[in-house]
């Protein structure tokens, strides 16, 4: 996402005109259009204080890059370096999972918001789902939650038991 459209999302998601958050942001309407639309970057510092005015922050997260690890069967899978965090909103949305996910049940709503739903989409990505699925459907503080539940083949639990136990470790006691 670029800078240009993360600043337009927040103005949205606040519900704001571009001149009442330029209000709230101490600069002009001219300014933050040039802003969304590209033209011209925010300093860093300006970013912040839109993000605020919108009700947001700006925040520094770990970037979540995948590496290989070896199944049975001389199979691979991708498994993050740290697990990713989802907006609320999407952590427990109602998805339909794309068909390379869920060919046997073409269309079918799987509401997050519900533990077992979630569990069922959680075992489909692990075991089947590429990195964009991962960043899609999977919350890591979520998927802790689950991890002890899930019914996942022995060496997709070994591959992601790494991360798994790692976010674990850091979890506060």
């Amino acid at each position: 996402m670029s800078g240009a459209d993360l600043l337009t999302r927040a103005r949205h998601d606040a519900r704001l005109t571009q001149s009442e958050l330029a209000m709230r942001a101490r600069t002009s309407r001219p300014t933050l259009s040039a802003y969304e639309h590209g033209r011209t970057s925010p300093t860093l510092e300006t970013a912040a204080r839109l993000l605020a005015a919108a009700g947001q922050q700006l925040a520094a997260v770990p970037k979540v890059e995948f590496v290989e690890r070896a199944l049975s069967r001389e199979r691979r899978t991708r498994v993050p370096t740290s697990l990713p965090r989802l907006p609320l909103r999407q952590a427990l949305a109602t998805i339909t999972l794309p068909l390379h996910l869920n060919w046997s049940q073409p269309n079918r709503e799987f509401k997050l918001a519900e533990r077992d739903r979630r569990a069922r989409v959680y075992e489909i990505v692990l075991r089947e789902g590429t990195p964009e699925d991962v960043l899609a459907y999977i919350d890591g503080a979520l998927l802790i939650d689950l991890w002890d539940d899930l019914v996942l083949p022995r060496d997709v639990r070994a591959a992601w038991s790494d991360v798994v136990n790692s976010a674990l470790d850091q979890a506060p006691q």
